[in-house]
């Protein structure tokens, strides 16, 4: 790599700066060009545009020296129609004058003897035709004059083609500003001495996306399924005789897919929390696909080798391996955005939805590493819904039994690679956990899961119950200790029990099992709303019953585990709340836990 400030000029020493074919559109607006341009005609101040990032591609005998623009696209473009315009606002003398440096910065020949002038700049595909419309002074009276430039302060939403709309704002604006003005800017910016760029060289070995993240220090990243998707159809492009071929391909099998309208762009764009990460589902997706295909290795490889991995593999791929390869792509894509369910505060949730009940586990867990081994089922057994049901469940009893156990996460990607590998892997390492294991992980264990097994084993007891009418419940309920966890102030009368359900009379030792036994699952609950600060901590009975205007637990009790567990009983006279209703209600609580997973 070799960075360098270079002026505007460097174009003139280039042949063909090749925006990837498959890049997404040139976005600059009103706000953007405004800026610019008061920037630029300013010229009492230095100018610095920022850094463009060009990888040189390997030069073949006979063909023009190729770069590929991987950042920086919008200010080149930008800067390359204002030369356009600029030079098109001039009278003939000047433009007599100016047209050598036009042609040596906007154009190239493809040999010292072509006659023809080449446009230096090859937009993507999305762009390639307006573009070249404005480098080449071919826009119409009539389609400029149609041109409508969007205005955010007015709110005007136009349909025109964003690199349309510049070169249309350009030409207006320069229509107020005097001729010798717009001379000196145009000179300006071909001033070899002007070094209003970084010119950030990568070589063809180089990996553009280590590089972009080690510049964008702040955490703007290139992204990685942009480069994937370059790389997929420049080989292509390479592989098929005819252009048309590729542009229908990349049509229906990318462009279908992740970016057919807004809202699938916004899916394909939208976080997903994964752990202490959070990711795009684009990026999860070819992850997936990536570990799937076997060519990502958990034992060697990182997310950010992704897009190397990916470039290495297409390589080795031939025209019907590319093709094959796009297509599978696309149906893991489809696969992802109708199987991978995402959830929000309006969701309903039954239990005999099994596939919901999973995903539901893996959202509360903050799980994705196990998305490779989903979508390889779900497109294996497509044909066969029993046996995928019965596959996908081994994951959802697999994660929730280690989640009990308290069982290290970090093994998960190889865990899931060996799945692939090998499909009966996963009846092994479910019998690698007891069932006395959970029992004893159902003793001690945090908030979130716990809310998560209560919640379930609700859905259960009502699809259970024929005369239970509501079958289906929103995740929004709140988690309760009946036994507070600021316990001493409020319940130091209360007895300590021990297992044998005898009376602990040494005080230390008493302590030790009520703060621990405060952390059994038999313990907590689920409201329909949070009790008032002022009763959480108090006895039994006050919470039960609330105090005043302040609700109890009995006003929030609309779930039978509280209901039938703990309301009705008090109802019946059960007034206190010890280590033996804890122990009794943990170990019901266990069992309805074994009998779902």
């Amino acid at each position: 790599m070799k960075a360098e400030a270079m002026p505007l000029t460097f174009l003139s020493n280039e042949g063909s700066v090749k925006i990837p074919f498959f890049q997404r559109s040139y976005v600059w607006n009103s706000s953007n060009w405004e800026d610019l341009l008061e920037d630029l005609l300013d010229s009492g101040k230095s100018h610095f545009l920022g850094s463009l990032i060009l990888k040189q591609l390997e030069k073949q005998t006979g063909k023009t020296k190729e770069v590929l623009v991987i950042d920086g696209q919008q200010r080149l473009t930008t800067l390359s129609i204002l030369l356009r315009t600029l030079y098109n606002s001039f009278d003939d003398t000047i433009k007599n004058n100016c047209e050598p440096a036009i042609n040596n910065n906007l154009y190239y020949k493809k040999t010292p003897t072509d006659a023809e002038q080449h446009i230096k700049i090859t937009h993507s595909k999305i762009d390639a035709d307006y573009y070249k419309k404005v480098i080449n002074n071919e826009i119409s009276e009539k389609e400029y004059n149609d041109i409508i430039i969007e205005d955010e302060s007015n709110k005007i939403q136009s349909s025109d083609n964003r690199i349309f709309q510049c070169y249309k704002f350009f030409s207006e604006k320069l229509k107020s500003i005097d001729q010798s003005e717009k001379q000196d800017l145009f000179n300006r910016l071909l001033d070899n001495e002007n070094k209003m760029l970084v010119l950030i060289d990568l070589t063809e070995k180089e990996d553009e996306q280590a590089i972009f993240d080690t510049i964008n220090s702040a955490g703007i990243r290139l992204s990685g399924a942009d480069i994937i998707k370059n790389a997929l159809f420049q080989k292509a492009l390479d592989l098929y005789d005819n252009q048309d071929e590729v542009i229908k391909l990349y049509k229906e099998s990318w462009e279908n897919i992740f970016s057919k309208d807004d809202e699938t762009l916004e899916f394909w764009d939208a976080q997903r929390s994964t752990g202490r990460l959070m990711r795009d589902n684009i990026e999860i997706l070819l992850h997936s696909i990536s570990v799937i295909k076997g060519f990502f290795d958990p034992d060697k490889h990182t997310l950010s080798d992704l897009s190397v991995l990916y470039k290495t593999y297409i390589k080795t791929l031939d025209k019907t391996g590319l093709t094959d390869f796009i297509n599978e792509i696309s149906k893991y894509a489809d696969l992802y955005r109708d199987k991978i369910l995402v959830f929000n505060n309006s969701s309903l949730f039954s239990f005999k939805d099994d596939y919901a009940r999973l995903f539901h586990v893996l959202s509360i867990t903050e799980i994705s590493t196990f998305h490779p081994y989903i979508l390889y089922l779900f497109n294996k057994h497509e044909s066969d819904g029993e046996m995928l049901k019965s596959e996908l469940y081994k994951i959802e009893k697999y994660i929730i039994r280690r989640m009990i156990t308290k069982k290290a996460v970090k093994s998960y990607n190889k865990i899931c690679k060996e799945f692939i590998v090998n499909n009966s892997a996963i009846d092994t390492k479910l019998n690698e956990i007891s069932n006395d294991e959970v029992i004893e992980g159902l003793q001690n264990i945090k908030n979130k899961n716990a809310a998560l097994l209560l919640f379930w084993i609700e859905l259960k007891r009502r699809n259970d119950d024929v005369k239970q009418s509501v079958k289906e419940l929103k995740y929004n309920y709140s988690l309760e200790h009946i036994l507070p966890q600021s316990w001493e102030e409020h319940w130091s009368t209360v007895p300590v029990y021990d297992e044998k359900n005898a009376i602990i009379g040494n005080s230390d030792e008493a302590k030790k099992v009520r703060y621990k036994k405060l952390l059994s699952i038999g313990n907590m609950t689920l409201l329909n709303s949070r009790l008032n600060s002022s009763l959480r901590n108090y006895k039994f009975e006050r919470k039960v019953e609330g105090e005043g205007r302040k609700r109890g637990i009995r006003d929030y009790s609309d779930l039978w585990i509280t209901k039938e567990d703990i309301t009705e009983n008090y109802n019946k006279g059960q007034k206190t709340w010890d280590e033996r209703r804890i122990n009794e209600r943990t170990k019901n609580l266990s069992q309805e836990i074994l009998n779902i997973w």
